[in-house]
């Protein structure tokens, strides 16, 4: 069972993949952070993935599928766990129901966390990141825009995708996405409940 957290960037998938972690007890898979150690560590990965980070521009999808190929099949990512980055195209999310189809699993569930422009952009720059200018930040929303929208229509023509309102504080919104998860899986906690729904 897997669930996608969705959003452009700077709207809080990180910290809301988090706490929904936290809660039920599911593993977290960040493949921004994954990418950003690999950049750190130099590998030869990180190298081809850092001229694309730090020009706003998304990870071509041969490297962002290989990334999470690789993690995907490793504990504790290889039983339930929330995708935060992943897929981002709809090349992605083609590849990544091919992925879990062969380990006998599924997307169970897509959560679009919904912010303005505007906001996601006063909250980037307050992050303070060196790659978080306000003209790479700009290219970045504009690159989403283009290339992830295709993804929000092929989730919801599967039934799958539910949209929530970002603008609001860390908790508001986090209780916003556990009354969808409640209300589409099942009761907080109820391991059983989130197998059956990946069956």
């Amino acid at each position: 069972m897997v669930i996608v957290l969705f959003g452009a960037p700077g709207v809080g998938k990180g910290t809301q993949a988090q706490l929904l972690s936290q809660r039920y007890g599911i593993a977290h898979l960040s493949t921004g952070e994954a990418f950003r150690q690999a950049i750190q560590q130099r590998t030869p990965l990180g190298k081809q993935v850092q001229e694309y980070v730090h020009n706003g521009l998304l990870v071509p999808d041969e490297l962002a599928t290989a990334v999470v190929a690789e993690l995907l099949v490793q504990s504790p990512y290889n039983e339930r766990c929330i995708l935060d980055g992943f897929p981002r195209t709809l090349q992605q999310a083609r590849a990544l129901d091919e992925l879990l189809a062969h380990q006998g699993r599924s997307v169970a569930l897509v959560i679009n966390i919904c912010v303005a422009e505007e906001e996601i952009v006063r909250r980037l720059l307050a992050r303070g990141r060196p790659d978080d200018t306000e003209a790479v930040i700009r290219q970045r929303l504009a690159v989403y825009a283009e290339q992830t929208h295709p993804v929000l229509e092929y989730y919801r023509q599967q039934g799958k995708l539910h949209e929530v309102d970002g603008n609001a504080d860390i908790e508001t919104v986090h209780q916003r996405i556990v009354a969808v998860v409640f209300n589409t899986i099942g009761p907080l906690g109820d391991a059983a409940s989130l197998h059956r729904a990946s069956e």
